[in-house]
């Protein structure tokens, strides 16, 4: 079973900049696909972004594209969504997601097999 812990979720002005984690169970990090979900109030869970097994791949969403990136440590066994010049609709739960299978330009954002609990980001306007 994987388990994945996510933090550094927190409030922000817009403009600002938050770095969140998600700690891994086992050697995740280096042998699964990793992705960012978020779901803010009253919406359905969208796509942030995402990082292919071997961490060569990255995908975005379009709405956080040239502002959030997203990184790996297996050494740590950990991912990494630096988010930048965050804005008020960035306001959501941010979860970590593990993939077994390989992903690929058309389903990065979908088939993820294992959830974070989630953390919450706020950007005030």
């Amino acid at each position: 079973q994987v388990q994945l812990v996510e933090s550094g979720g927190g409030s922000v002005q817009a403009g600002g900049s938050l770095r969140l984690s998600c700690a891994a169970s086992r050697r995740t990090v280096s042998t699964y696909a990793m992705g960012w979900f978020r779901q803010a109030p009253g919406k359905e869970r969208e796509f942030v972004a995402a990082i292919s097994k071997i961490g060569i791949s990255t995908y975005y969403a379009d709405s956080v594209k040239g502002r959030f990136t997203i990184s790996r440590d297996g050494a740590k066994n950990t991912v990494y969504l630096q988010m930048n010049s965050l804005k008020p609709e960035d306001t959501a739960v941010y979860y970590c997601a593990a993939r077994s299978r390989y992903i690929s330009n058309s389903d990065y954002y979908t088939n993820y097999d294992y959830w974070g609990q989630g953390t919450q980001v706020t950007v005030s306007s």
